[in-house]
C-alpha cells in the first residue's frame, strides 16, 4: 500500500525524454500540489537530487537505457515503461506536460511490467546485431539488383549461394566485354564489389560477437540448448537484460510475442494467432533455430512428433520457438547448465502445444 505520489516511501516522478527538453511531472505528498518542471539536458541530474531517492519513470524508448544507469548511480530508483502502457492515460492534447504525467499515472498501477534498463556492454552487444541486420538487409538487395540488371541483357544464372553468384557474374562480365558498353561491365563490377564489402563487415561483426560470446557464461549456457547459436544467444541475453523481471518463462514467452492473443466476452476467451509483440528480430532467431530442431535433429522428442501429427508445421515451429524460449529463461534465471534429460514439470509441455492451436 502507498499514498498517491509515493511508492515504498519514494517519490514517484514522470519524466518525459528528449533529445535537449526533458519534462517533468509529480504531486507532493505532504500537500497534493502537483509538480511541473521543464528542464534541460544538463539540469536533470541536479534536479533530482534535491528530492533524495526518489523513483523516476520514463518511457522505454531511445535514451532511457542511458538516463535510467546515470540517475540509478545517485541512489535514484528508475522504471521504463512500455509505450502500449502509458497511451491510456494520453488525454486531451499530447503535449510533453502531458505525457509526463501519463508516465507519472502509469508506473503507479499494481503489477505494472517494467522494461529492464540494460548495461553498457548489453547495449553495445544489440548495437552490433542492429548493425548486422541493417547490412545484410543491404547486401540481400543489392544481390536481387544485380540479377534484376544483368537479367534485362539476357543473363539469367542458377539458384545457388551468394559466392557462387559473384564468382558467376565475374565470368560473365569478363566474357561479355564487346557485347556490353565498358561503362555498364564497370558498374556492375563496382556493384559486386560492393557486395563483397559488405559480407567483409558483416564478417568483422561476427568477429566481435563470436569474442564477446565466448567471453560471457550466461550465452554459453545457452547456447547449449538446440537451436540456440551464436547470434540467437548473444541477442536474447543482452535483450533479456535481468531475467528476474519476468515472474517465469512464459511471461517471458509472452514479452516475446510466441503465446497466442486472446480475445473473448461473455466468459469465453478465444485463442488466435501469436501476438507478435516484443523484438521482432529476436522473435525470428529463434523461429529460425527451432526450424532447424525440426528439420536438422535426427532423433526428435517425442512431443514434437506428436505434435507434428496433430498440427501443420509452421505452428509446429513456432510451438518449439516458445519451448526454446522458456528453456532460455529457466537456464538463465536459475544459472543452471542445460539438461536435455530434464522432466518439464506436469503440464507444461500441453501448455506449449496449446498455446498456438
Amino acid at each position: 500500500m502507498h499514498s498517491i505520489g509515493t511508492v515504498e516511501d519514494r517519490q514517484v516522478f514522470g519524466m518525459d525524454t528528449a533529445k535537449h527538453v526533458f519534462q517533468v511531472y509529480s504531486v507532493k505528498p505532504s500537500t497534493g500540489a502537483s509538480i511541473s518542471v521543464r528542464l534541460d539536458r544538463s539540469e536533470v541530474v541536479d534536479y533530482f537530487a534535491r528530492f533524495g531517492s526518489c523513483l523516476i519513470a520514463m518511457e522505454a524508448c531511445g535514451g532511457s537505457n542511458y538516463w535510467g544507469r546515470l540517475l540509478q548511480s545517485h541512489g535514484h530508483r528508475v522504471r521504463l515503461l512500455p509505450t502500449a502502457l502509458i497511451r491510456p492515460f494520453i488525454t486531451g492534447n499530447k503535449t510533453d506536460a502531458i505525457d509526463a504525467r501519463a508516465i507519472w499515472l502509469a508506473v503507479q498501477l499494481p503489477d505494472v511490467k517494467f522494461a529492464s534498463i540494460k548495461t553498457v556492454a548489453q547495449q553495445s552487444v544489440l548495437s552490433l546485431h542492429r548493425q548486422r541486420d541493417m547490412l545484410t538487409k543491404f547486401r540481400t538487395r543489392q544481390v536481387l539488383a544485380l540479377r534484376g540488371l544483368i537479367y534485362e541483357f539476357g543473363i539469367i544464372f542458377p539458384k545457388g549461394g551468394r559466392d557462387l553468384f559473384l564468382k558467376a557474374v565475374g565470368e560473365v562480365l569478363e566474357t561479355r566485354q564487346g557485347e556490353l558498353p565498358a561503362f555498364l561491365l564497370a558498374s556492375l563490377q563496382d556493384q559486386v564489389e560492393r557486395i563483397r564489402s559488405l559480407e567483409k563487415s558483416i564478417a568483422r561483426i561476427d568477429e566481435h560477437l563470436e569474442k564477446y560470446f565466448r567471453s560471457d557464461p550466461d550465452m554459453q549456457r545457452v547456447a547449449q540448448i538446440p537451436g540456440v547459436g551464436m547470434l540467437t544467444a548473444t541477442a536474447v541475453i543482452a535483450t533479456m537484460g535481468d531475467p528476474s523481471i519476468y515472474k517465469n518463462g512464459r511471461e517471458f514467452c509472452a514479452w516475446l510475442g510466441l503465446v497466442p492473443r486472446q480475445s473473448g466476452s461473455g466468459g469465453r476467451i478465444r485463442l488466435l494467432g501469436i501476438s507478435k509483440k516484443g523484438d521482432p528480430y529476436l522473435r525470428t532467431l529463434l523461429i529460425h533455430g527451432a526450424r532447424s530442431v525440426l528439420y536438422r535433429t535426427k532423433e526428435k522428442s517425442a512431443w514434437l512428433q506428436q505434435l507434428l501429427q496433430r498440427r501443420p508445421t509452421n505452428i509446429v515451429v513456432v510451438a518449439q520457438a516458445a519451448k526454446t524460449a522458456r528453456i532460455i529463461w529457466a537456464v538463465t534465471a536459475k544459472k543452471c547448465a542445460y539438461d536435455p534429460t530434464h522432466a518439464l514439470v506436469a503440464g507444461q509441455t500441453l501448455q506449449i502445444s496449446k498455446a498456438v492451436e
